[in-house]
């Protein structure tokens, strides 16, 4: 038998002792139950035998008994939720970042001492167990990661809730750093199986693409339109329990796996035509092969939106056989689900619903319609005309032929209706198209989503007004009572808790464990802030956390860290607006004014960047190339490693940031002003002490607000600045040309200090800054300088840096997801809390 190569057997492994019952095995919690549960599933689901087990046929069995608690648990809320007239929230997102389900399970499940007491029984290292899961890498970023807390979320404050997207073989991509830059690899998530998921292959859905639509008419002689498809695929949904904090409720994220629907050609094979006996199956099962395949080619593009349609359908169809499993009518589908569209990624199912009740269920199009309003909500997160999806019509029609149709056909009922409420307006009327006429004709899928939907909110204060003044704004102006705003949040559970085990305690120890659901109780720390024993206790945590992290550093980017040094952190997606190459040019001004005066009195300070570009994206590329050029310069330069060291954190994702956050002394959020929607790991730097240096943009200014401006280290232009700015026609030369410190960093990068010479490896970043600077780095430099300076002197006073960092734990409390989906609840989905009462029998 073929055993994964992670690890060796553990031939010390024993047999627990003075176990419980069969009975207690599956549900029970004590040590005994739960080791009993452990060796069962090794033996009867991984089919082995404990002296020959490897560390990951352990882990395996543990995630397996574990998922049997949560399964006694699911069972009673399915249960309950089919013998109440409940409304359950739908949430539909292309990307679930859910981070590794274990260690979250044992928090939320309230066994984390016990298993721990049951796998030292067993003569294994929890640890060490948990460190074996496989990160499902089913997103990219803090959209999926969103999306994660929020059924977090919906399970902890027992609302019921179905969380559907896709179950890609392939997640986003390992990073890996050679020579400095990314080099992509196949994230094999799946690679030993997945223990937390259930098949559900009753459940199928079949999915048509390409083809034609035919007109024809019904009994009753109305026109109605057929769609004939080229190819159908069938999508099988796997269920993934998530279980809610100390409560019964465990709701379901359903992922949807593609695969043919006639996987062999038996006819084909015996031909002798090998590869068209399995070409259906091949070709179906590449749209949920990988998160994102690269959209540059036609081919790319037409795979995403595959994707996209394939989950949506999937899924609405999914809702409506549930519906009528309870007997229900189509006029209750607003009553029974409500359906929030994750950014503009599902906004197709618009059409798709459209097309089922009125294709499928011979619903005429007004109540159709109606229903279809009624049941979306759509939510904004993005400004950036790059991310704000627009489809050609050609290939929309090409693949979707009746969803064009449908989109057309609403589309003319929307402008008819403009053009009532604003007649001789028709420079508006080609704002609001849901078609673009500039060029080729594209399909815009916000406006789809807008239309569609009686509810829309972007993500932060200043986003959703900007959102209203900007690439919504003709929708808001002609119905301002659909929209409002939801800040983003995140659990307190995954990334105070569970990350930060010290800060935990510490928490708990003085002011009970009620703040993990209500996180407004870390008000009671202010007063503590003032205590001077309480405030070492607060360092010592933070210290403990810093040793974590420069160990993991030490281990995966080379680079040795003093904890006692500053730890200024940026982690998130490479991306030009969020201008990691701002922070470069900080790092590369100090490197040249201690390498002036190696007597400079500054705190040491470690610059820690991390995040994946993607893959197509030069520029930010070259960024990941330029931190890792200057960690090389700077850390193996005497005269001043001594003050300071850089070090790129490969691959970041969930599971390594339970280390960055709670290690973190200094938080940046350095985006251009206006650019970035809310943020949500300035949210989890903030509440696990970071203090935070950033501009007024997305997030950034209610965390101010919350915490005090005197907590937060702001500089920077204005949205309205950066407008202002760029429509006086802006000139980053000149600046380039006044400022000294500015020309020496771009000088010192342009000259090949910090690339062996070569001149040509940085030039089109340092062209892009001097020639055009779209998100004006070079505007923000010098404020960006004197505030680093302030941070230093800050620093310097270790007492104010501890009140600083406990204030600013202490009024979070907003900013968790269960805040969010409160607000999401009461005005949006207009849904209720349903206890689940767990049966013991």
């Amino acid at each position: 038998m073929t055993r994964p190569p992670d690890t060796a057997a553990n031939p010390h492994a024993r047999r627990p002792s003075g176990l419980g019952s069969a009975d207690d095995a599956r549900t029970g919690s004590t040590p005994a139950a739960l080791a009993r549960g452990i060796v069962d599933n090794l033996t009867y689901v991984q089919g082995w035998f404990p002296s020959f087990a490897t560390r990951n046929d352990w882990y395996m069995a543990l995630a397996h008994t574990v998922r049997d608690r949560l399964l006694h648990r699911w069972v009673d809320t399915v249960m309950t939720y089919a013998a109440r007239d409940v409304k359950v929230v739908a949430y539909l997102s292309a990307e679930f970042l859910t981070g590794p389900h274990l260690g979250n399970s044992l928090l939320n499940l309230g066994i984390e001492d016990a298993v721990r007491a049951a796998v030292t029984e067993l003569g294994l290292d929890l640890d060490e167990l948990l460190e074996q899961e496989e990160e499902p890498g089913l997103g990219n970023g803090g959209l999926g990661r969103l999306a994660a807390c929020y059924l977090d979320s919906l399970a902890t404050l027992e609302i019921p809730a179905i969380g559907y997207g896709i179950r890609y073989e392939f997640g986003i991509f390992d990073q890996e750093i050679r020579d400095g830059g990314q080099v992509e690899v196949t994230d094999k998530w799946l690679r030993y199986g997945n223990p937390w998921e259930i098949a559900r292959p009753e459940h199928c859905c079949t999915v048509k693409f390409g083809g034609r639509t035919e007109r024809y008419r019904d009994e009753r002689g109305q026109e109605r339109v057929r769609w004939i498809p080229e190819r159908v695929a069938r999508g099988v949904p796997y269920d993934t329990p998530v279980p809610g904090y100390r409560v019964g409720t465990c709701n379901t994220l359903r992922l949807w796996r593609a695969e043919a629907c006639e996987s062999f050609d038996l006819q084909a094979f015996n031909v002798g035509d090998y590869y068209h006996a399995v070409e259906a199956k091949i070709i179906s099962e590449t749209l949920t092969k990988v998160l994102y395949p690269n959209d540059e080619p036609e081919i790319g593009k037409r795979l995403r939106l595959a994707q996209q349609y394939f989950f949506v359908a999937c899924s609405l169809r999914d809702m409506l056989r549930l519906l009528e499993v309870q007997g229900a009518l189509l006029e209750d589908l607003p009553q029974k689900f409500a359906v929030q569209l994750n950014d503009t990624h599902p906004s197709i199912g618009v059409a798709e619903l459209m097309r089922l009740l009125v294709d499928d269920r011979n619903l005429e199009w007004e109540p159709a319609w109606e229903i279809t309003r009624r049941t979306f909500g759509y939510t904004n997160h993005t400004l950036l005309p790059e991310a704000l999806e627009t489809w050609p019509a050609s290939l929309l029609g090409s693949l979707l032929p009746r969803h064009l149709e449908i989109i057309l056909e609403i589309n003319r009922r929307f402008l008819d209706d403009v053009r009532r409420r604003l007649p001789g307006d028709e420079a508006r009327v080609a704002r609001l198209s849901l078609i673009s006429e500039d060029g080729e004709r594209r399909v815009r899928m916000s406006h789809l989503a807008t239309v569609g939907s009686h509810a829309i909110n972007g993500v932060s204060a200043l986003h959703t007004e900007l959102l209203q003044q900007s690439v919504l704004r003709d929708f808001a102006e002609l119905w301002p009572e659909r929209f409002s705003n939801k800040t983003n949040g995140v659990t307190p559970r995954r990334f105070l808790a569970l990350a930060n085990p010290g800060l935990r305690d510490l928490l708990s120890e003085h002011l009970g464990d009620g703040w993990l659901t209500a996180l407004d109780q870390l008000r009671g720390l202010e007063p503590l802030a003032e205590d001077g024993a309480f405030r070492a206790r607060w360092r010592a945590v933070k210290r403990q956390n810093k040793a974590r992290l420069a160990k993991y550093v030490a281990a995966h980017a080379g680079v040795q860290l003093d904890p006692d040094w500053l730890f200024d952190v940026q982690v998130k997606r490479i991306h030009e607006y969020k201008r990691q190459h701002l922070n470069v040019l900080h790092v590369v001004a100090l490197y040249r004014r201690l390498k002036e005066n190696p007597a400079l009195d500054v705190p040491p300070r470690a610059f820690l960047f991390g995040g994946k570009a993607a893959p197509g994206y030069a520029m930010a590329k070259l960024i990941i190339r330029l931190v890792n050029a200057v960690a090389e310069v700077v850390n193996g330069d005497p005269d001043v490693n001594r003050h300071m060291k850089v070090a790129f954190i490969p691959n970041f994702c969930v599971k390594n940031a339970h280390l960055v956050y709670p290690g973190a002394d200094l938080s940046e959020q350095i985006s251009t002003a206006g650019k970035e929607a809310s943020g949500t790991g300035n949210m989890k730097f903030a509440m696990n002490g970071a203090l935070t240096i950033g501009t007024l943009d997305g997030a950034n200014v209610e965390i101010r607000e919350a915490v005090g401006a005197e907590n937060f280290f702001l500089f920077g232009l204005t949205a309205d600045q950066v407008r202002d700015t760029k429509a006086r026609g802006y000139r980053p030369r000149d600046l380039y040309e006044a400022d000294p410190a500015l020309r020496g960093a771009i000088d010192a990068i342009g000259s090949g200090l910090f690339s062996h010479g070569d001149r040509a490896l940085f030039e089109p970043l340092v062209a892009a800054l001097l020639e055009r600077d779209d998100y004006l780095v070079l505007a923000d430099f010098q404020a960006y300088l004197r505030c680093q300076d302030e941070v230093s002197r800050a620093y310097a006073d270790r007492e104010r840096w501890a009140r600083t960092s406990i204030l600013n734990v202490a009024r979070v409390g907003t900013f968790s997801s269960d805040r969010a989906i409160r607000e999401y609840c009461d005005e949006i989905w207009h849904v209720s809390p349903v206890r689940v009462t767990l049966d013991r029998a």
